[in-house]
Formats: C-alpha cells, structure tokens, sequence
C-alpha cells in the first residue's frame, strides 16, 4: 500500500519516463488532497448559504466570525504542516521510529494551539465592539464563536494527524474524513438553525453548532479508524505515548512557524486591501470579491498539487535520492506553468460568463470582468509560487521563504498596488486594478526569488535541513 502512494524513484528509466512517472505520483497524492480542500470550503459555503436563508443579520454575524476564527485557524494549520515533510522525510528513510513521536509533538501542539484558540475567539467582546455591529448582530457573532470553540480541539485534532496519514503517502484518508464532516454538516446546520426534532431554531448561532458536531464526528472517526487500520496498528497510536520532547518539539515548531506566519501574513494582506478598497464603495469591493472568489477557488488545485510536491521531495530526499528530488523540483515548475498558463486562459477568454454567475448587476459585472482579466496574469505568477515553495518545504527550508514573501508581498505587492490604485506616480490611478497589478508584482518577484532558492538545491550550494 505504501509502494502505491510513495514509490521509489526508477532511475534507470528514460528521463522523460521519469518525469512522466513523478507527475503520476504527485497526482495520486494530490487528487485525494484536492477533493480533502474542496470539502473544506464546501463546509464555509454550506454555513453561509444556509445562514442567509435565516436572515442578514445570521449572515453578517457568521461571515464576521468567520473572518476572526479563520486566520488564526490557518496560522496553526501552517504550524502543524510541518510534519508533513518531517515524516514523510522519515518515511523515505525508513527511520519508522521516528514517526510517532513526531506525531505526538503535533497533537501537544495541537492541544495548546486549541486553548489558545478558544481563549480568544470566545472573548471577542472588544472587537466586536470596535467594529461598531448592532448589538443583535454582535450577540449572534459571539453565540456563533461560542459554539464553534467546543469543536476547535476535533479541527486541530484532524489537522495535526493528517501528519501522520499525509506523511507516510496516504492522503485519501483526510479526504474521506473531510468528506464525512461535509455530509453531516449540512443536516446538522438545518436542525440548528431553522430548528427540528425537539431542537429550537438557533439562526447563526447553530452553524456554530453545527460545525463543532461534524468535526467532532469526523475526528472521533478517524481516531478509530487510526486504531484499527491494520495499516496503522504498527504505530499504535492510542497505545504508544510519547512525552513532550523538547527537541522534537524545537524541531516541529523551527519547520512550522515560519509556515503558519507566512500563510497568516498572506491571509492578512488581502484582508487590508479589502480595507483599502472600501471607500471606492460597494460596486468595487463586490467586483473585486467575485474576482478574489474565482482565483481561490482555482487555487484549489496547484494549492493540492504543491502539498503532493511537499511530500514527494521530502519523501525523495529521506530516501536517499537527491536526483529524483532535484528532477521533480524541476520539472513540477514546468507542470506548474502549463497549468498557470490555462487557468490564465480560462480567466480570459471566460470572464463575462464567469462575472455573470455571480452578480445580475451590470456595474458589478463590469468592475469584474475588468479585475478577472488582471487576475489572469495573477494566477500565473501565484501558482509558480506555490510551485517553487512547496519544493522549498520538501527541503526542510521554511525560514528563507518567509523571509522573500514578507518582502515581495509587503515591500513588492503593497506599496505597488497603493501607488497604483490611489495615486498618479506611476501611471493615473487604476482604483481595485492598481492593487491586482501590485500583487501580480509582489508574486512575480516571490516566484524569483523562490525559484532561485530552489535551484540551489540543484546547483548544490543549498544544502536539504538535517532531521531532528
């Protein structure tokens, strides 16, 4: 079984045999981990669908608790991401000991980042008040974050073993899970909030619910699952405990917090120019919603491919085999580009239709339409990057390119995008335009800088991180 998700490299092969056989592979590791992402979403689409039937008040609430819980969510997923390349590196190097106490490291890591979480997202009082909400609108927020806090240990729980499941090649054991928690979550959101089988009507407030249930059902599954597998009795997850080991953990956390920062730095700064662009008023910031809407949801699939990337170069170089590493790192650049390239394609020569589908009105149609275009060249330059970082986690190498994002995105992107969008410096001011184009520039410069990190690994000057 593990031979079919992570195979050796076949090195006597004809390169092109060979390329052909990493790109199979990286596709039986990806495709599961796509439909995993897709349910993901699907998840906040079903909340705020069904939560607008409520009422715009339940709407507003769960989109503004949304908005609290989601970034620091992404930061501890980031952190807890690092063990994806730590145990498919031991894997490929067939170090198996070394597997469960990394595990246990993450789910310590796991169990302080859900304390954290619930501390803060069911003390939003302050926040809620600065944001200057109607006091109905506020309660309903707060009673949506209360009830999602009792489901956060589950989330982070699934998270921190998808380590393990990811990490030794089987990826299609979070995307059954993640797809468990999708099937409940849209009965369970109907019974809480519009009520039934004894269960009062809670609006917004049982999304919450809803949520906390289905993630509790698939992480109490997937515990089971993990306990009798007989793939994944050899580890003996409940039976084997492993003790916070300060090393492990220095290694998990020197790996994962600069990915989690990085993911949160890049969360945030669409969040500011959603602040930006307020002013120019609601015409403008619903076009560039469809246009931010549209390249996530395409993002879907070099984001899966670049996880699959993840795991096959750290897996490769674990085995013994820098070739093979150095072969994919590669030739999955020139995967990346052909997919950009369409995707670019798509964006173009269907924005009118894909606009349509999203708005009835004329105006927000053509603000999006305008913005999809530019979002063509955007989703180039962004899944190069994605691309080129991800090989760089392989490698074990998280710090240098949270370094180059910070810098392309805040010193390249922003200041770019302002001047473009707001001022007359460099050409007459674009408006939403302006920041599509910073962006473009921010990413441009990220997939450079990224690119020439990871052709070091090839040219030899930079060196794979040893393990812990």
């Amino acid at each position: 079984m593990d031979e079919l998700h992570q195979p050796l490299p076949a090195v006597r092969q004809p390169l092109a045999t060979r390329v052909l056989l990493e790109w199979k592979t990286l596709a039986v590791l990806g495709g599961p981990i796509l439909v995993a992402q897709v349910a993901q979403m699907a998840n906040g689409v079903i909340d705020t669908v069904m939560a607008g039937h409520a009422s715009a008040q339940d709407l507003a609430a769960v989109g503004i608790g949304s908005s609290l819980w989601m970034p620091l969510f992404l930061f501890f997923w980031g952190v807890l991401s690092a063990q994806q390349p730590i145990i498919s590196g031991y894997k490929g190097a067939n170090k198996l000991r070394r597997i469960m106490p990394t595990v246990w490291q993450g789910l310590y890591i796991a169990a302080a980042a859900s304390l954290i979480m619930i501390v803060l997202l069911t003390n939003v009082h302050p926040v809620l008040t600065r944001l200057k909400l109607e006091p109905a609108t506020a309660g309903i927020a707060q009673g949506y974050l209360d009830a999602f806090a009792w489901g956060i240990p589950a989330l982070l729980l699934m998270t921190s073993l998808r380590g393990l499941t990811d990490g030794l090649g089987h990826t299609r054991v979070i995307m059954v899970f993640s797809l468990i928690s999708t099937l409940f979550n849209l009965p369970l959101n109907y019974l809480f909030i519009y009520g039934g089988l004894g269960i009062p009507a809670m609006g917004g407030v049982g999304c919450g619910w809803a949520t906390s249930l289905s993630n509790g059902i698939a992480a109490i599954g997937l515990l089971v699952y993990l306990n009798r597998s007989r793939v994944y009795q050899n580890f003996r997850l409940l039976a084997y405990v492993a003790r916070p080991n300060p090393r492990v953990l220095h290694f998990v956390l020197r790996l994962g917090l600069p990915i989690g920062f990085t993911i949160f730095v890049e969360a945030s700064l669409f969040s500011v120019i959603a602040l930006f662009l307020a002013p120019l008023g609601p015409v403008v910031v619903a076009g560039h919603q469809i246009a931010l809407n549209v390249v996530s949801l395409l993002f879907m699939l070099p984001l899966s491919m670049g996880m699959a990337i993840t795991l096959r170069v750290s897996f490769l170089v674990g085995a013994g085999s820098p070739e093979s590493a150095r072969l994919l790192s590669r030739s999955s650049i020139i995967l990346a580009a052909f997919i950009s390239l369409l995707f670019a394609i798509v964006l173009f020569v269907f924005r009118a239709p894909i606009a349509a589908l999203y708005s009835s009105d004329p105006e927000v149609q053509a603000v999006s339409v305008t913005l999809l275009m530019y979002a063509a060249f955007f989703q180039v330059a962004d899944v190069i990057q994605v691309t080129c970082i991800s090989g760089l986690r392989g490698y074990k190498d998280t710090r240098i390119p949270m370094i180059i994002m910070l810098f392309s995105f805040w010193v390249v992107g922003m200041p770019l995008g302002y001047a473009l969008a707001f001022t007359s410096v460099l050409v007459p001011a674009m408006g939403a335009a302006g920041f599509w184009l910073g962006l473009t520039g921010g990413l441009i410069s990220a997939s450079i800088l990224m690119g020439w990190r990871l052709f070091g690994y090839n040219w030899g000057w930079a060196k794979p991180k040893a393990s812990a």
